[in-house]
């Protein structure tokens, strides 16, 4: 019996395996997204689609600029196996975004600091330097209320506004962004676009400030 058990777990770790270049793609994305300041060290999560039933994310202890095999688990979507016990706390928001919009390969959240902190006086992002007029023009920022209930509505709320979204990203007040995307390219230039037109954002109110102290 002793034996079986051996047996059975070598089998569910060899099904559990993570192709090396799903390994290598994500700890690259991950390593860029991190100087982007898109991840914070521990916070954050991303994933790659594999089929229709199986995602590699990146587990609850990982360092987003050092992803390597260990900080990923493989996880299916329609049986929970002990491999979920050990993945990101936000595991189940990427399997319903997946099932929601079966036309996206990769999903990554972040907490880019001037987007998050525009959205917590702003309840939309009315961009005006040219690249983000041109890829959004505007945002609405997501209210989550309660944060205290956040993680028992998260998967919904954040799959259906990302249905909903026209580029399939959405802001969320005090707590960051969430983009899915069928290209991660496409995703991380999504996610640049959007942090440094915020950025621009915050700028130029510092100067508006400035040039009203200026003139009193």
């Amino acid at each position: 019996m002793f034996s079986g058990v051996i047996i059975a777990q070598l089998k569910l770790k060899v099904l559990s395996m993570i192709d090396k270049n799903i390994v290598k793609h994500l700890s690259d994305i991950s390593l860029t997204l991190f100087r982007k300041n898109f991840f914070g060290i521990y916070h954050g999560s991303i994933s790659k689609k594999v089929d229709y039933d199986s995602f590699v994310i990146n587990t609850k202890e990982a360092i987003f600029d050092e992803i390597s095999e260990s900080t990923l688990r493989k996880l299916k979507m329609m049986h929970k196996d002990y491999s979920w016990n050990f993945a990101s706390i936000e595991a189940e928001v990427h399997k319903t975004i997946y099932e929601k919009i079966p036309e996206a390969k990769y999903i990554a959240c972040g907490m880019p600091p001037y987007t998050t902190a525009y959205s917590l006086i702003h309840n939309e992002i009315r961009f005006e330097d040219y690249y983000g007029k041109m890829t959004y023009d505007t945002i609405s920022v997501h209210n989550p209320e309660d944060f205290n209930t956040w993680y028992e509505r998260n998967s919904a709320e954040i799959s259906t506004a990302l249905k909903q979204s026209a580029n399939n990203l959405i802001v969320i007040k005090g707590i960051g962004v969430y983009v899915c995307d069928r290209d991660m390219n496409n995703l991380i230039k999504k996610v640049a676009i959007l942090e440094n037109s915020c950025r621009l954002l915050t700028l130029k109110s510092q100067f508006k400030i400035e040039q009203t102290i200026c003139h009193l």
